[in-house]
């Protein structure tokens, strides 16, 4: 029987069947929440493209934490918003952190922001071993 999709925007069809779930670490979903209805929709939906295995146009990989991280980027009202995720393991997509860039030094992300993925990509990879018994 084929799969019926559930979601069309953009071209791209999604379907329940393949869809890996989700975690948050920390306070990440809060801190999406937390943000403008719009950006919250639209990195929401970039999310819903990554459970189903499709890198959504407005992601980028994330420089610093070797393969398998990546940002959403969402531009709104002069700002600009992201959601650093990890899809190294192969059951689960875990969510980082969601934060606007406010950056004192220009263009680079602001070092807390960075040093807060690093431990959270830590306490996932500990997450993902105790929930699936693995490490990748």
């Amino acid at each position: 029987m084929p799969t019926i999709p559930f979601n069309t925007h953009n071209g791209i069809i999604a379907s329940a069947e393949n869809e890996k779930p989700i975690h948050w670490v920390g306070s990440a979903k809060k801190d999406l929440l937390a943000m403008p209805v719009q950006v919250v929709s639209d990195i929401g939906y970039a999310l819903g493209t990554v459970q189903q295995g499709v890198t959504p146009p407005n992601c980028k990989p994330w420089k610093g934490a070797g393969a398998g991280v990546f940002e959403v980027v969402e531009d709104f009202q002069g700002n600009t918003y992201r959601a650093a995720y990890t899809v190294h393991f192969l059951e689960a997509i875990y969510v980082l952190h969601c934060f606007q860039k406010k950056s004192p030094s220009g263009i680079r992300t602001a070092k807390a922001d960075i040093d807060l993925i690093h431990a959270r990509l830590k306490l996932a990879q500990s997450d993902y071993k105790v929930l699936y018994g693995k490490t990748k």
